[in-house]
């Protein structure tokens, strides 16, 4: 029986050319898809009809330490294209795990929403939405 390896230090996650990096602890990043890939309909005779939604749009949630240095690189990301015409704050998405075989990429990626402000006592997280309008997923295993 083979042992399989996950490394969460090998998953590599990069922004309009910014590489993300000060993970909050736990889940850091999760894709979710805007809408299922098929949708059915069935007939009065039972007959299914399937059709492709052809949405491939996805949200991405990015959890971040308020102390990493990405959240002020995705701030300004975020000012630029909310104060500049013509989408300023476009850019590629790229996340990748090394030690296995999964990939998310999409040419276009915008920030939707910044985080809520937390502060407290001790370090928290920031949470980024960032959605793409194509995504191209491979889900895989680990080596």
């Amino acid at each position: 029986m083979t042992t399989r390896i996950y490394d969460a230090n090998e998953v590599q996650i990069s922004f309009a050319g910014v590489p993300v990096e000060g993970y909050a602890d736990g889940d850091f990043i999760t894709i979710t898809h805007a809408s299922d890939a098929f949708s059915s309909v069935v007939g009065t005779d039972g007959a299914v009809a399937r059709s492709k939604t052809m949405d491939n749009r996805a949200d991405i949630e990015l959890r971040l330490m308020n102390t990493s240095p990405t959240n002020a690189a995705l701030s300004a990301i975020y000012q630029a294209d909310k104060n500049s015409p013509g989408g300023a704050g476009v850019g590629a998405f790229l996340c990748v795990d090394l030690s296995g075989t999964s990939l998310y990429a999409a040419g276009n990626c915008w920030i939707k929403r910044a985080p809520d402000p937390v502060f407290g006592r001790e370090a928290n997280e920031r949470v980024w939405l960032l959605e793409v309008d194509a995504l191209q997923d491979f889900t895989g295993g680990n080596l």
